[in-house]
């Protein structure tokens, strides 16, 4: 099967399987469970996989471990938590749990405990971090399942049975990346209908890519773009997306220390941390962290980032200055001021340019009024535009956000630049509309990309501006402030205008006079 009908026939599977199982729980809610299941047929068919292919290597060619007994498994345990990080009993793999489903009478019972035990299996090890709490939004006794505890399994019942005759094939051996295309297909479909309250959670695929590929760019090497980066960074992660993207266009390997984030939301750092392991990065080459990356970032060892990326939460309140450290905390400080109270957009700004090596490049999705609003901002974009430190601004089309209609931009942040200019792109109009929002094609993305990467004025969509030019315009970075908009009216030759009514006027006068003369000769035969 060609990748996109592979692709087209899973997307329409998963989307029967959400219609049909749903029912009363809230879509959003409801991913939880689809994907919780889903992650446990990954990592069941992933161990599995893994000892099987060992086994065979050693010899034993018929063996299979969903046939071994626990007592024998449990001898490996140390040894294969050492190299996968986690430990899953024959008995309580997914095939097997599943064979026997409709006949527990405890299947909740069942299931939480062999969440429980899965994580517990981590304890003491590298990998604690990773997957402790991962299967704890996936409540197996809540009552969003049904009233009763047979309504509850019932419901288990047919999401293990619907994950399980899921076409996903050995993880392995895919076409697509399956597992993971079916993670980012539930999460597009759920933010599409859940509005904010779920699609603050995710970054279209399409500005993934074009966020990603602007930190790639490197017009000092054949090709224009670099192919690896030593690690990834983005301080509101939340699902992944945008971090697994370096994944899917240079290779998991082509990253070569890793992927670090940090997300807020209990709930969307363990999606998070699902997503990494569903897209095959293993526990040592990723560290996603939980806290508020702003008052208590996590990663203080591991910066600086080559690469980092973020579509930060738009507007949203902070501490500022009623904490006093803030101020002389070394991320903020260089401003001599914080973000408004009420508008922490440019503090996430400042804390990744603080994070962002010498040789990196940040693309950062951000709210248009961080790039003209006065007060604290403007003195945030006089300390950015003075240093040199703002490399381009894209404006972006409107509606491409789930929950957010409005039209956003990135800001592309450099320490090193070679001239003291901004580029402006205007790429409002780059999009095509699919369903109820608008979506930036291939064609669209390789556009913005080529104007970025030529750093040279495009009428209407590029504009290069010196630094100094800006600083006279009071600092405001707003795309509208440099590249004219194209006049799209139609253009009127006065001339030609003129010399159109002049005949309509005679031609107006001459039909007077033949209506005069027919009403007096009316009037003469009266």
């Amino acid at each position: 099967m060609a990748r996109e009908q592979e692709r087209a026939e899973l997307h329409r599977v998963i989307w029967q399987i959400a219609n049909d199982l749903r029912g009363s729980v809230d879509g959003w809610d409801f991913k939880s469970y689809v994907l919780g299941i889903l992650f446990y047929r990954y990592i069941s068919e992933n161990i599995t996989s893994f000892i099987n292919e060992e086994q065979h290597k050693a010899g034993e060619l018929n063996f299979d471990y969903t046939s071994m007994s626990d007592d024998e498994a449990i001898l490996g345990k140390e040894q294969i938590v050492i190299n996968k990080g986690f430990f899953i009993l024959p008995s309580e793999l997914f095939c097997n749990v599943r064979k026997k489903a409709k006949n527990d009478d405890n299947l909740n019972q069942t299931l939480s405990a062999i969440f429980k035990n899965i994580e517990a299996s981590s304890q003491g090890t590298p990998s604690e971090e990773d997957f402790k709490g991962l299967f704890a939004d996936v409540d197996v006794n809540s009552n969003k399942l049904g009233a009763t505890v047979p309504q509850r399994n019932d419901k288990l019942v047919k999401i293990l049975d619907a994950i399980g005759d899921l076409k996903l094939g050995n993880f392995t051996d895919n076409s697509i990346d399956a597992f993971g295309d079916a993670y980012e297909y539930l999460m597009t479909m759920y933010a599409s209908n859940a509005g904010k309250s779920g699609g603050e959670f995710f970054t279209p695929q399409e500005v993934s890519t074009l966020l990603t590929k602007l930190t790639l760019v490197d017009t000092s090497k054949k090709g224009n773009f670099k192919t690896e980066v030593n690690k990834v960074y983005d301080p509101c992660a939340g699902s992944g997306s945008l971090l697994l993207k370096f994944a899917k266009i240079l290779g998991p390997d082509k990253v070569r220390q890793g992927f670090y984030g940090q997300e807020i939301n209990i709930t969307t750092y363990n999606l998070c941390r699902i997503n990494m392991f569903l897209h095959n990065i293993n526990y040592e080459k990723f560290d996603i962290a939980c806290g508020n990356t702003l008052t208590d970032p996590k990663h203080w060892d591991d910066e600086p980032f080559e690469a980092i990326v973020s579509n930060p939460p738009y507007s949203i309140s902070w501490e500022g200055d009623d904490n006093p450290l803030l101020i002389n905390d070394e991320r903020f400080a260089p401003a001599g001021v914080l973000a408004p109270k009420s508008k922490a957009d440019l503090a996430f700004t400042m804390h990744m340019l603080s994070w962002l090596a010498t040789s990196g490049t940040a693309a950062i999705v951000e709210f248009p009024g961080v790039l003209y609003r006065a007060g604290k901002e403007q003195k945030i974009r006089q300390y950015l535009i003075d240093n040199n430190f703002v490399d381009c601004v894209i404006q972006l089309p409107a509606n491409l956000f789930f929950g957010v209609s409005i039209a956003t931009c990135i800001i592309v942040l450099k320490k090193s630049k070679k001239d003291n200019a901004v580029l402006f792109i205007d790429a409002s109009n780059e999009f095509i509309h699919s369903g109820n929002k608008n979506k930036l094609t291939d064609e669209n993305i390789e556009k913005i990309l080529t104007a970025y990467i030529e750093r040279t004025d495009k009428d209407h969509f590029a504009k290069l501006v010196l630094n100094d030019e800006i600083g006279k315009n009071d600092y405001n970075i707003s795309v509208s402030s440099y590249v004219e908009q194209e006049d799209t009216r139609e253009v009127v030759n006065i001339e030609e205008l003129n010399a159109f009514l002049v005949e309509i006027v005679a031609k107006q006068n001459e039909l007077r006079a033949q209506i005069d003369a027919i009403v007096a000769d009316l009037e003469g035969e009266a």
